[in-house]
């Protein structure tokens, strides 16, 4: 059956809906309702949109309520299916549709991610692709809070998925011993790195460990 066949079809129903004003009793409504929860976004749309034209003027809000959808929904799915182009609907959303990631939309993000890193990063000496920071995701979200923005833990693993930070796997199976000053240590290396680096004099970081094969 073609879709405006089903058009044709529901508005000969909803004229004898709409004469006894025939409404929903609860089981019928709370069945529609779990229905509509197993569907797809895209079949959601229409079986609302469908719903809708069955009961005719004043359909759409009480579908919205029974439903819990936009009256928007409601229209793209009567547009949908009086367009006849189910079929050459591909995706569940037009491309660019949708909410977009936080990692996308908010300005900066990135700039202020890295500033957070800055003193924090490593590298492996025998793959340049690979880096991973000692910060944990709880860290980096504190920071970026600190900074006035409020990035959640779970955005801070897509930053580390999308800059390619992969997690570290501690080889030494003996506990290191305590070094006395050793924070003070590298207090004194980030002082002088950004002294270096204010005087335009080069800053190399070299790792020269190498796992015995």
């Amino acid at each position: 059956m073609m879709v405006s066949e089903v058009y044709l079809y529901v508005r000969s129903e909803q004229k004898t809906m709409r004469n006894l004003h025939i409404k929903y009793s609860n089981d019928i409504k709370k069945a529609m309702k779990m229905f509509y929860e197993t569907l797809s976004e895209k079949d959601r749309r229409r079986y609302a949109a469908i719903e809708s034209i069955k009961l005719g003027y004043g359909g759409q809000k009480y579908i919205c309520e029974i439903l819990g959808c936009s009256p928007d929904t409601v229209k793209v799915g009567t547009d949908e299916l009086l367009n006849d182009n189910l079929d050459e609907i591909e995706g569940i959303r037009k491309p660019g549709g949708g909410k977009k990631k936080i990692i996308e939309s908010v300005a900066n993000i990135d700039e202020v991610f890295f500033e957070i890193l800055k003193d924090n990063i490593a590298g492996s000496p025998m793959d340049e692709e690979i880096k991973w920071t000692n910060l944990t995701i709880v860290d980096i979200s504190k920071a970026f809070k600190a900074k006035g923005m409020n990035i959640s833990e779970h955005v801070v693993k897509q930053l580390l998925e999308k800059h390619k930070f992969v997690e570290r796997k501690m080889q030494k199976s003996v506990t290191m011993k305590e070094t006395k000053n050793r924070n003070e240590q590298f207090e004194k290396i980030h002082t002088l790195k950004d002294e270096y680096i204010n005087s335009d004099n080069p800053v190399v970081s070299i790792d020269v460990k190498k796992k015995k094969q």
